[in-house]
Parts: structure tokens; sequence; C-alpha cells
């Protein structure tokens, strides 16, 4: 350890209560510049930041030297997303200082609750994918893995979702605009990207043939990290974040010549690299803007650990021994393109060995069975922007259709499916997809059920040739953020009835299953719920100004808002029993509170109107004295991180309800079911394996099978078929066309419902009565508390394969390699 961190550990990481508060009173001033008296929320969240960073930065200085000396292999985990969410509950958690730290601020007369609101999200995400590498960065760290995530630092996350007369409206997420206390600027790594202009070659010193790239323009990649703190553990790694510049931010030249505009084009234009998270790919300038993006990260990222390579090892070939990189889908697949270059051009490797280390460095992992994820660029496009690129995807290309040929004897439909450039349509374009698939040593799916359909279908060509690649890694997710800090009240009870070695272990949950059987644990279990319940319902209440009752069943679909996930089939059951309720005035039914939540793409206009429609079904519902009793149904606005903190631990019935085939894997069911809430759910994702764990009584099960869906749509599927058989989704259709929830405006969802009545993508109509049966059942058994709760207890018990913590070991073991470096000895 150096002496700069010897020091510090001994006089800015203290932990007690008055060591806190000092801290926290010294950064208030000399941080913030404010006294105690004129302090904003805002500073106080800040002081507090830095307090906790402080204990942090000896752990994280001390991890890279310690690391370094060990010639650790590390985990280099390139995403176009990281949705880390807010980091000073997190932090303070895994420093094990939560309740110091609450009596330092009590004692100040300040609320840690209130501080920790005050707290931005940083919108680095769209969903599951960024959320699934921010679980994965938690997991490391905990499990004392070295690593280091590489992503974008956007000045503008994903949007901020306000809801205008039941219309999602777009909102800049300025989550910079008050400073971020957890990142450090490290602007010695600074590294050039190439961008544009034309390709020529050129004989080196020795003879050999080579390609020149001549750019027409070259921003550069500045570095951000964030420390990422394990949990229980001296280990810290990094999140480096890239933002973009100019290489001169200023022309002064055009500035004295009265060019006053053009004196900051550069600057403007290379910032907008790092603008902002999915610009808006409709337009041309936004698809070029995005393939850009993806380029500039992983080309600062692999200078970044090239850089390093050549320190520790001398030479570029020491890569696979000191790296593994991780792809996490197809936005960093340009990487493995980028590797060749940076070998072949700078490096001056030979294309056969630059190609073997390319090969022995890279893994990829599949995240969708959806053919139109699979990102494609138009090949004008890619030459206008990666010249240089194109030309090598090229010759990768023509290596690997050699290989292909000799393997299936020229069987050219295989050869049209597998080449990297798709010429089959009217426009060529190159498939990234096929790019990671080549170039990569190893390919995961994420749920059981998913890998086997990859292997089957998208990526059936690439298995048959490389078996041996393909494996499956169910994804999983934290519990220290999804129950140790989202639900404080289930944490407690957790510990005090078996220990608090579940946070690093999560199979020691199945010490909860006797307690299923205690009466007086699941009155306590009851309480717990019961609180959360409450907690939301403030929640609720603030964001919506809407009342709903804690006693009722709450009935949750919180994620992305696309028609696959079929949050449009929830809103179906909830208008046929609404029906129900007006042609029954003394229907017995069990009270619910229906909640959604999610954002739609701001180009995905169906998505749009069924956020309308929610509202607008909500409005009558909620305005009707003679429904109102039984149900409600409220959209939170702006589900985020932080939101899904308060609505994961208050669920009932989580419901996980896409069509089968479609979802990857999910996530969001996870979180719910290591809350306590029991799912509905089709056999989709990894809600298969969800349901086998937790057991089959103790999961609500409906729908088409995959097979079943294959076969609807190859007997050729028409949903007015089930529309004519099934009365109440005819019913709940017309009602929806009559107007009733528009004002008397029967065109404005007609699209909705003409989607319904003639295409039907997602078979919502196949599966309504099989639907309606279960969600029937689940309110019938809701009203045995006791039976309920035991489920409950059970579905947490069993819960215990779904943490991040076993994904992360089963990559280190299986495919990337990589053992712990412990620094126990540290401190």
């Amino acid at each position: 350890m150096s002496d700069i961190a010897e020091r510090s550990l001994h006089t800015r990481t203290a932990r007690s209560a008055d060591a806190i508060k000092r801290s926290f009173t010294d950064n208030l001033f000399y941080v913030t510049g404010k006294t105690f008296d004129k302090a904003t929320p805002v500073d106080h969240y800040s002081a507090l930041a830095y307090t906790v960073r402080d204990r942090l930065l000896a752990r994280y200085v001390a991890a890279a030297e310690i690391y370094q000396q060990h010639g650790a292999k590390t985990v280099a985990y390139l995403s176009a997303e990281f949705l880390i969410g807010p980091q000073l509950g997190n932090n303070i958690l895994n420093l094990g200082m939560w309740d110091n730290t609450r009596k330092a601020m009590a004692d100040l007369g300040l609320d840690l609750d209130t501080i920790l609101a005050t707290e931005p999200e940083p919108g680095l995400g769209n969903g599951g994918l960024g959320r699934l590498a921010a679980c994965y960065m938690d997991s490391l760290a905990t499990l004392e893995i070295p690593a280091i995530g590489y992503g974008i630092r956007y000045e503008y996350g994903i949007f901020d979702q306000a809801i205008r007369d039941g219309w999602q409206v777009e909102v800049a997420d300025a989550w910079l605009r008050n400073g971020n206390p957890w990142e450090l600027a490290n602007l010695q790594r600074r590294y050039p990207v190439k961008l544009g202009g034309r390709t020529e070659p050129y004989c080196d010193d020795t003879g050999r043939l080579r390609v020149r790239w001549l750019p027409e323009t070259t921003i550069y990649g500045l570095a951000y990290d964030t420390p990422i703190l394990g949990y229980g553990v001296l280990n810290v790694n990094k999140l480096r974040l890239w933002k973009s510049e100019a290489h001169e931010s200023f022309d002064l030249q055009a500035f004295n010549t009265g060019d006053y505009y053009g004196a900051v084009d550069d600057m403007v234009a290379a910032q907008n690299i790092s603008k902002v998270l999915y610009p808006n790919d409709e337009p041309e300038a936004g698809k070029e803007l995005r393939l850009r993006q993806q380029y500039f990260f992983v080309s600062c990222s692999l200078q970044d650990m090239l850089r390093v390579t050549v320190r520790d090892s001398g030479s570029p070939e020491g890569f696979p021994d000191l790296f593994v990189a991780q792809l996490n889908d197809t936005h960093p697949a340009i990487a493995i393109a980028e590797f060749m270059r940076l070998l072949l051009d700078d490096y001056h490797l030979d294309w056969q060995r630059a190609w073997e280390l390319t090969r022995r460095s890279f893994a990829y992992t599949n995240h969708t069975l959806l053919p139109e994820a699979l990102e494609t660029w138009p090949l004008d496009l890619f030459q206008r922007n990666l010249p240089r690129h194109l030309e090598i995807i090229f010759e990768i290309n023509s290596r690997f259709l050699d290989e292909v040929r000799v393997r299936f004897m020229d069987d050219l439909g295989r050869l049209t499916r597998m080449s990297l450039i798709d010429d089959t349509g009217g426009q060529r374009r190159v498939r990234m997809a096929n790019l990671a698939c080549v170039g990569s040593f190893a390919i995961n799916g994420v749920a059981a059920l998913h890998t086997e359909l990859l292997k089957n279908t998208v990526l059936k060509d690439f298995h048959d040739l490389w078996p041996e690649k393909f494996s499956n890694k169910t994804n999983g997710v934290t519990p220290r953020r999804f129950i140790a800090l989202a639900n404080r009240p289930l944490a407690a009870l957790l510990e005090e009835t078996i220990d608090h070695d579940w946070l690093r272990d999560l199979n020691q949950l199945a010490r909860l299953e006797p307690y299923a059987e205690d009466a007086g644990f699941r009155e306590r279990w009851r309480q717990v719920k019961r609180l959360a319940k409450v907690n939301l319902a403030h929640h609720i209440k603030a964001a919506t100004d809407i009342d709903v009752d804690p006693d009722s069943l709450f009935d949750i679909q919180t994620k992305r808002i696309h028609e696959y996930k079929r949050p449009h089939l929830n809103l179906l059951h909830i208008v046929a029993l609404y029906n129900r309720v007006k042609h029954d005035p003394s229907l017995n039914m069990t009270p619910r509170t229906f909640i959604f939540g999610g954002k739609a793409a701001p180009g995905y206009r169906m998505a749009k109107l069924i956020i309308k429609l929610i509202h607008s079904v909500a409005g009558v519902i909620n305005r009707d004295p003679q429904a109102n009793r039984l149900m409600r149904v409220v959209f939170v606005p702006d589900f985020n991180v932080k939101t899904a903190q308060h609505i994961y631990p208050a669920a009932d019935l989580s419901e996980q309800i896409s069509t089968a085939g479609k979802e990857a894997s999910g996530t969001g069911n996870m979180k719910f079911s290591m809350n306590g809430a029991l799912t509905i759910g089709t056999l989709d994702g990894a809600n298969a394996e969800i349901r086998a764990a937790v057991g089959a009584d103790n999961f609500f099960l409906f729908g088409l099978t995959v097979d079943q869906v294959e076969a609807a749509w190859a007997q050729g599927y028409h949903p007015g078929r089930f529309i004519d058989q099934e009365p109440e989704l005819r019913a709940a259709l017309d009602l929806i066309d009559s107007g009733l929830f528009s004002h008397g405006d029967r065109d404005l969802f007609r699209d909705f419902t003409g989607s319904l009545r003639h295409h039907d993508p997602y078979l919502v109509c196949a599966d309504f009565s099989a639907y309606l049966a279960c969600q029937h059942a689940a309110g019938r058994f809701y009203q045995d508390s006791e039976a309920w709760t035991r489920m409950a207890i059970l579905n947490v018990a069993r819960i215990g394969r779904f943490s991040s913590d076993r994904a992360i070991r089963e990559y280190c073991d299986e495919l990337w390699q990589v053992r712990p470096i412990s620094m126990h000895g540290f401190g």
C-alpha cells in the first residue's frame, strides 16, 4: 500500500457515529462551502456522499495496487448500459455503517432517509440489460473478482417520464446537474478515437504491406471512474465511463475572424457522442450517432486495456492472460473488429496471431430472441464512419465463410444466414451478432429456455458449427440492493431469524423453510409486508394523488413497456373485472390495487398508446364509487431503480406474463419473488426456472408454451376466433371501442383494439381465458392469508439460486477462468 493510502486509512476511514459526524460537518463546509444553517437538502446529500466516499478511496487505491502486484486476470465488462441506481445507500450498506450513519445524522437533526431520497438517479441504462450489468459489478466486487466495467458517461441518461393527460412525455434526465460525488475524473486516461475518412495501403520498414487509416476527424475519450465496493469485503473495483471531447475545445483563429459559432463546432460535435443514452435512431443521423457511440466506448476501453497489458507484460500478446472481455449483448460487438485493427495497425501483429488473440479474449452474452433486435448496420453508414473496420470485417467474413464451406459442403443457405454481411434485403447490412459469435470463444444465453431457443432458432447455424461455445448462464440479481437496501424490515427479520450470512450466500435463505409452518413467524411476515405496502401507498399518493388501500391485493406489473411483455393482457383483465362489477354490484371479489410502471421508447407509438389507455381506464374506475371500493388502477410514473425500491417489497402478485418464447430471462421476476411476491406468469424466460425452484404450488401458471405458440402460428392463428369464443374478451374490447374510457372518442384507441382484433402479434387473445381463470384462482388464494403467507415465505426461502453471485461464479469458473484476489490482509 502506498504511503498516501496508509495515511488516508487512519485519518479518513473511521466508521463510528462520532467520526461520521465530524467528517460530515467538515465536508459540508469544505466541499459544499455551506454552514449548517445555510445548507440545502442537496448540500446534505453531497456532504454525506463525500463522507462515505472518503471511506472507499483508501480501499480503492489499494485494490488497484494489489491486483497489479498479483498480475490478476481482470474481467472487463463491456456494456452500453450500467443502470447502477443511487450509490449512497448501497455504499453505506456495503461498508457496514448503516446504523452509525443513521445515528450520526439523527444527532445532527437530519433524517437519513430524506438524504437518501435526494440523490438523483444515474439513468445510464434503459432497463434489464443495464441493471443486470450493475448487479454483476456488485457481485464481482463482493466475490473479490478483479473487474472493470466499461461504458459511456452519458450527460443525459434515459429520459425522465412525465405523464400529461395520460400520455408519456419525455423530459431530459440532467442527472449531473448538481455534480456527481462518486466519480473520479481520471484525465490522464485520454484516448484518440478516429472516425470517417479513408484508408490507404503502404509498406512498413520491413517491406510488409499494411493499411493506414486517414480519418476525417478524431475525437477523444476521457475516463471517469466510479468505485464499486463489494459487500463484507475490502475489494473495490471500478466502473470506468468515457466522456467524449474534441482535440481542441476552442478554435481561437475562427473566433478571431468573427466565426463565433464555428469556434466551438468541433467541441459540440465531439461532445454529442456521449451526450445522451440511446438517441432516437429512426432518422439516419440518430443511427449514425448510435454507431459512433458504440465504437467510441469500445475503442477507448480496448486502448486502455492494451496500455495495461503492455505495461504489465511488455507485449499486447499477453492480453488474454490479463483480461477477458465480456460483450453485454451486441452493442459492444464492434470491439471484435476494433481489437483486430489495434493489433494489426498499431501493434503490427500479423493477421493469424491477431485473430488468435481476439478469439481467446472475448465472450458474448446474447439477450434477445427477437430477430429484429439483433443489431445490424447499413453498409454505407458503416463505410462512412468506420472504413477500416469494414475492411477487417470483410476479411474476417471471407475466412470464416471458407471454414463454413468446408464444414457444410458449400451449403448456400447456411452461408447466406451465417455471413457477417446480410445481402438478402434491398440494403446490405453488417450483422453484429454474427460478428460477436465468430470472434468470441464463448456464447451464452441468460435463461435455460432462452439458451435452448438460441441453439434452435436465431443462432442455430452457429451452434451447429461450434456447439462447444454455447452455454447457459441464467441471470441473477443482487440481494444487497433488492432486499437489504430496498426492504430493510424484511432484511431485519431475516437477520434475526437466520443471521446475516444470507447476504453473501443467498442459498442460506433455505433455512427459512421450516418457519413457513410457524404461525407466529407468518404473522410477523405479514406485518413486514404491510409496512412495505403502506410505504408504497405513500409514494403513490405523492406521485399520483391517488389513494390506495394497503390491505388490498397489490397486483403489480412494472417493466419496460413493450407489447411482448403484454401489459395490455393485464389491462384487458382489469376491464373485464370492471364489466363484472358494473353488471353485478354484489360481486364477491378480492379487493385489488393494480399497479403499472415502465417507460415506452420515444418512437414506440403502440406502447405509448397502452400507457394512455392504462391512465384512461384508471381515471374511470378510480372515480366510479361502484367499482373503486373493490379495485383501483395506478400507473407509477418514471419507473427506475429508486422507484423500484418502493415497489418490489410491496408486491403481493408479480405479473410476468410475456408471450412464451419472447423474454430472454427477465430479472424483475426474481426481484419480486425474493421480496415475497407470488408470480403469475407464463413459461417464458427464467419463469420456468423460478417455478421449478419455488415449487409449482407456489406459482400461478397459465398460457401457451413456446411449442404451442409456434403451432398456433403454423396453423394460421387469427385472434378473431378467440374473441368470438370468449364473451368477456369481446365485451372488454367493445367497451374500449365504445368511448367510455376516452370521453366518447371512439377513435382514440381504435389502433389498439384493431391490432388485437386483426393481428395480435403476441397472442393476447389466445391466452386471455387462461389468464382470467388464473387471476381468479390467485384472488381466491389471497383470501386465505395463512396459506398465502406460507407460499410467500417459500418463494423467498427457495429463491437463492437467482442471486447474481451465483451467476458470476458460473461465469468465472466455466467461461472466464478468473480467480478471486482477497484483500483480507489490507487494513
